[in-house]
């Protein structure tokens, strides 16, 4: 998750990076390296590869509180995530009869602030966290609770729901252990259980680490899926330097890097230039699964075979809409949804050629809660 990632780095800085260590390689054994645990990634790999799945999130709430106006305060709009998720509350306000604002915090610390400053001055009924940490803002976060204006986050904490501390209404957010389980049991599931993995990560970020962490123990349940390095890079850094450093895993590992996992999509636009002057061919190892946003240009790497075989986006106009409805059940004096969406993988088969994903039926879904 870009957002959350960049909100981390904004607040803790970075620690400089170091490393820690389609069809199979014909060297590969055809036999399966980890019967039982291919058996249960490639059944997994399949359920998050669905793109008709029925709709699974709220269908009781109250109706539209009309008239309300909620800002959204954005870390940055140049961040696909963030902007993405801000489109869905645009346009759940308009379904809902609502005035949204959004105020851009341009991605540093001060920036953000002041938009929340200039938020909380606005009196809105509601204020949504649009891919920050809270506690870059704690006196802000601290008056809108005193002015009894509901918070919600977006990627604002890394679990979804309530929150206590800091105070949010809800924090929409897919599970950072369904994450990065799927995108292991990918690798899993496409090698048939035989791999050399190197994992992308930035151990500045708590939230990324986490992530990392939970990989590592998913990739590890296959004996026969080795983790060959794990390169902390920390994301504001990655432009500089994960050329270099793919070229220099080129040359230690050759052929026995098969497959790559990075917390964010980011590192694979930056990996494509050394794999190309490598000679590698962009549908060929290492195969390459982003855990987290899945934004347009990752989508656009997948479906052009292009240094990238999957990713694991956020449905990020459907997280607007949850958005909208958690404010509205705010505005109801009920409770929070407790609706956490299911993990999505797009890979070129499935997505379809879009740029973004966007599950079916949530839409028609929240009007009809809504009676809208």
């Amino acid at each position: 998750m870009l957002a959350l990632a960049l909100a981390g780095t904004l607040a803790g800085g970075c620690e400089r990076g170091a490393s820690t260590g389609a069809v199979p390689s014909p060297a590969w054994p055809a036999r399966a390296g980890c019967p039982a645990a291919l058996a249960r990634a490639e059944a997994a790999v399949r359920q998050a590869e669905k793109t008709d799945a029925p709709w699974q999130g709220p269908t009781r709430g109250p109706r539209a509180v009309a008239g309300k106006s909620v800002v959204y305060v954005a870390q940055t709009m140049t961040n696909p995530g963030v902007a993405g998720a801000a489109r869905g509350v645009r346009e759940a306000g308009r379904a809902l009869g609502w005035r949204v604002r959004v105020i851009d915090g341009q991605g540093t610390p001060a920036g953000i602030q002041a938009a929340f400053s200039q938020a909380v001055a606005l009196r809105p009924a509601g204020i949504a966290l649009g891919g920050f940490d809270p506690r870059l803002t704690s006196p802000q976060v601290a008056r809108a609770v005193a002015d009894r204006i509901p918070l919600v986050g977006w990627h604002a904490v890394d679990t979804p729901g309530p929150s206590e501390d800091p105070r949010l209404f809800s924090n929409v957010t897919t599970r950072v252990e369904d994450v990065a389980r799927i995108s292991a049991d990918w690798i899993i599931a496409h090698s048939r259980g035989h791999a050399g993995v190197v994992l992308f990560t930035d151990a500045s970020i708590p939230f990324a680490r986490k992530k990392s962490e939970l990989i590592k123990e998913e990739l590890a349940t296959c004996p026969g899926v080795r983790l060959l390095a794990e390169e902390n890079i920390p994301i504001t850094d990655t432009s500089s330097r994960t050329p270099q450093v793919v070229s220099a895993l080129i040359s230690r590992f050759a052929n026995r890097w098969t497959h790559s996992v990075a917390i964010n999509d980011v590192y694979f636009a930056d990996a494509a230039p050394a794999l190309r002057a490598a000679r590698r061919k962009g549908a060929a190892a290492p195969y390459n699964v982003g855990a987290g946003d899945g934004d347009p240009s990752a989508f656009q790497r997948v479906n052009s075979r292009q240094f990238q075989t999957a990713t694991v986006p956020e449905a990020l106009t459907e997280q607007g809409w949850q958005i909208a409805d958690e404010f509205n059940r705010a505005f109801a004096g009920e409770p929070a949804s407790g609706y956490v969406a299911p993990v999505h993988l797009a890979t070129a088969t499935n997505s379809g050629g879009v740029s973004t994903w966007d599950p079916p039926g949530y839409r028609a879904a929240y009007r009809k809660t809504w009676g809208r």
